[in-house]
């Protein structure tokens, strides 16, 4: 093997001793070790190809990997593509029946991003490059390590490409970094056009890797098409494994069902001109392994056990959740489920008044409170003195969000300041909400997030819902930042994030909220680890606040107070599902929309209150939303009775930022299940529910608290004493709850 200046100056370190222990080089092949998790890279004339990567001395590779792959092409005349001009725009409904069919979310049509003019690009002498082939590469690898931070160990390794003329002056770098205490190698690559042609990237998968045959489970949502942001490749028995997430951004991402992590294809594209450079969205393996212990109730899966601790652990001190950083409201009441855009300035004060009552500390405005439902200009014919109805809400001890969209009027005032910062072609969202989208890659999100800042202070507003967009239709405008349709995809989404965390720094007092239909469109997407990087919240699909709108949901017939109780229970089991599904993503981020504060003839009764409770936080209880006027003063009472126990635990345990559901029964609406909120020395509280059957008596397992420590069992809903058990007591015996059908408790685990 030839090695260049770089790679000798490694050896001499190496032989110094002065390398990080975790990355090792010799006579052709490094290994990178992160506690159980080795990965053995082969580097070799022209190639670079992991050839063995293991958890706790088990194998979990199929064959020596292609590494890195890429589809290359350049420009026959070699121009930069052209833009869209706005006389060339058009204009199209997107809602119409025929724009449906074509961009629904989940019928995937490559086609749709194709640019159809005379002089759009010809992409010629496509080049498939892979990393561990070598047949593109035009000289040795170079090898560098550093140190970026502390605990921080990286591995970058360079391969200049040739052999063609789409390759020519392209040079790849694939960077590996480890992190002390972490089983985890996260890799990203950054290609460099050093060349003078106008090239094109697409089929580009950053770790393209075949795991063996292992069992894929799914941790985080998939909906509309669009692949989980995580999922576990389990070995046969479950003793080991690894979690594979990615950090790409909503539908662009792809996970194959053999591990490997990289771009949609048909989504992904990127124009590499002249001295450009592109760096992709990280990803990585996080690894697990031990035994699957038997419980009383279930078996406690090595992998369950990383999901909750040191894999959760990784995500917030290493990949980085913003809501950890970011103040927290609620509970919060919304106006949409109910009222709609029909909101006014004396129908806001009169729930103000009843929601503060019943101990909601956030209200969020949704849409219809700006001029034609979009902008941020107010509707001064519902609100005359829009200041004063802030000042109201806010004098109610309520948090006041509002509700804003990226769709903008004609004579707004963006649309004022930049006409040229709408998408182009011109996609009206809807006939009853007519207006014009604007375009996250363009200079407009550096005035958008301005605008938001300006309003949040005039009106002293401290969370933004951010809702609607037309990024996955593309964006081909003249002057914008993406040269082709499908370009603009990544464009957008990375210009969305980037507007999240401009807004962060410029207002860290805002809470900032994305919805699944600004992520990506409408019906929107899965909640995944690049939005939470950057959003103190994501609201998850689907829009479902069952029970809250009898008309809409009950069209035609009229319904009693049981068939009402049934569907605010429906709601309550749908919520478990969906938070449940994200387990592989901190759940508190998350806000599922809704649990219905409608009471209907006396349906919504003190239980159902009480399961509406427990069954939001599993995640946090944020999104309550319906007609507030139909509580009867026992319902405010109660709801703020909880809520203030609820603020205890919060403030006492911290009991929002940990979700533990290893060793118990899955969520299910027929029998029994539970699931901790328990911080590291095991104290907060564990939510319990049964649903229409099981026993009438059931041994609550507990296997997260410490056996060595002793825990006064208190129930918070039934008021009974447990007193207090032994730590190895509750992990192995249990706590003996007695609920009816549809029953609920809250134990509150305190040390002693």
């Amino acid at each position: 093997m030839r090695f260049t200046t770089v790679r000798a100056a490694w050896f001499a370190l190496l032989a110094a001793g002065l390398l990080p222990g975790q990355i090792t080089v010799s006579a052709g092949r490094a290994v990178i070790k992160a506690q159980s998790v080795e990965r053995v890279l082969d580097i070799g004339p022209g190639r670079v190809r992991t050839v063995s990567l293991t958890v706790g001395g088990r194998e979990m590779l199929a064959a020596p990997a292609r590494e890195f792959s890429v589809a290359m092409a350049r420009e026959e005349s070699n121009r930069k593509p052209r833009g869209l001009r706005p006389e060339e725009a058009g204009e199209q409904n997107a809602f119409s029946s025929a724009n449906r069919a074509r961009w629904r979310g989940d019928a995937f049509d490559a086609s749709r991003y194709d640019d159809p003019r005379p002089d759009a690009p010809r992409w010629v002498d496509t080049r498939m490059v892979e990393a561990g082939a070598g047949a593109a590469a035009a000289a040795a690898p170079s090898v560098e390590s550093s140190a970026p931070a502390a605990g921080v160990h990286r591995l970058t390794v360079g391969l200049p490409l040739g052999g063609a003329p789409a390759l020519d002056g392209v040079r790849l770098e694939l960077i590996y970094e480890t992190y002390d205490g972490f089983p985890a190698i996260r890799k990203w690559a950054h290609l460099r056009n050093g060349g003078t042609r106008w090239l094109r990237l697409d089929r580009l998968v950053i770790d393209d890797l075949h795991l063996s045959a292992l069992t894929r489970k799914p941790l985080a949502a998939a909906m509309f098409g669009v692949q989980p942001s995580v999922v576990a490749f389990e070995a046969q028995g479950g003793a080991a494994g690894l979690i594979a997430a990615s950090e790409i951004p909503s539908a662009l991402r792809g996970i194959s069902d053999q591990g490997a992590l990289g771009y949609t294809p048909g989504l992904f594209e990127w124009v590499l001109g002249p001295g450009e450079e592109f760096t992709t969205e990280p990803v990585f393996y996080f690894g697990f392994s031990g035994a699957v212990r038997p419980t009383l109730s279930g078996a406690s899966a090595p992998l369950d056990r990383a999901v909750e601790g040191p894999y959760l652990r990784f995500l917030q001190e290493v990949v980085g959740i913003e809501a950890d950083r970011a103040p927290f409201h609620g509970p919060q009441y919304l106006t949409w489920a109910y009222f709609y855009d029909k909101i006014d300035d004396p129908l806001v004060r009169r729930l103000a008044g009843i929601v503060s009552r019943a101990g909601f500390t956030e209200m969020l405005l949704d849409d219809g409170w700006q001029r034609g439902r979009l902008g941020t200009e107010v509707d001064t014919a519902k609100f005359p003195d829009f200041a004063a109805t802030s000042e109201f809400v806010r004098a109610k001890g309520l948090s006041l969000g509002l509700w804003v969209s990226c769709f903008r009027n004609t004579d707004s005032p963006d649309m004022r300041a930049m006409p040229e910062a709408r998408i182009l072609p011109e996609l009206i969202r809807s006939p009853q909400l007519p207006g014009l989208a604007m375009s996250f890659a363009s200079a407009w999100r550096d005035y958008y997030v301005k605008d938001l800042v300006a309003t949040a202070r005039r009106y002293g507003v401290t969370y933004f819902k951010q809702d609607f967009t037309n990024i996955m239709y593309g964006d081909l405008a003249e002057g914008h930042e993406s040269r082709t349709r499908r370009e603009s995809l990544l464009r957008g989404l990375r210009g969305l994030l980037a507007a999240q965390a401009a807004l962060r720094k410029a207002a860290p007092d805002i809470v900032n909220e994305i919805t699944h239909e600004i992520y990506w469109g409408t019906p929107g997407v899965p909640a995944d680890l690049a939005a939470l990087k950057h959003t103190a919240r994501f609201h998850i699909p689907p829009n479902e606040c069952i029970g809250s709108d009898l008309a809409r949901e009950f069209p035609g017939r009229k319904i009693g107070a049981a068939e009402h109780r049934q569907a605010l229970l429906r709601g309550c089991w749908l919520a478990r599902q969906r938070f449940y599904s994200h387990r592989g993503m901190p759940l508190y981020p998350l806000e599922f929309y809704a649990a219905a504060t409608m009471n209907h003839e006396g349906s919504l009764t003190a239980e159902i209150q009480d399961r509406q409770v427990a069954s939001w936080l599993m995640g946090m209880p944020v999104c309550y939303s319906g007609d507030a006027r139909t509580l009867t003063p026992e319902n405010i009472d109660h709801y703020r009775r909880r809520f203030d126990e609820i603020r205890r635990l919060a403030s006492r345990y911290g009991i929002y930022r940990h979700f533990q559901f290893s060793g118990v029964p899955e969520p299910t609406d027929t029998d029994w299940h539970w699931w901790g909120k328990l911080n590291p020395g095991g104290e907060g509280v564990v939510v319990v529910i049964r649903g229409s059957g099981g026993a009438a008596r059931r041994a609550v397992n507990i296997p997260w608290v410490q056996a060595g420590k002793s825990y006064r069992v208190k129930g918070l809903f039934s008021g009974k004493a447990y007193g207090v058990l032994a730590g190895r007591q509750l992990q192995e015996a249990g706590v003996p709850v007695a609920l009816g059908p549809y029953g609920q408790e809250l134990l509150e685990i305190e040390a002693r």
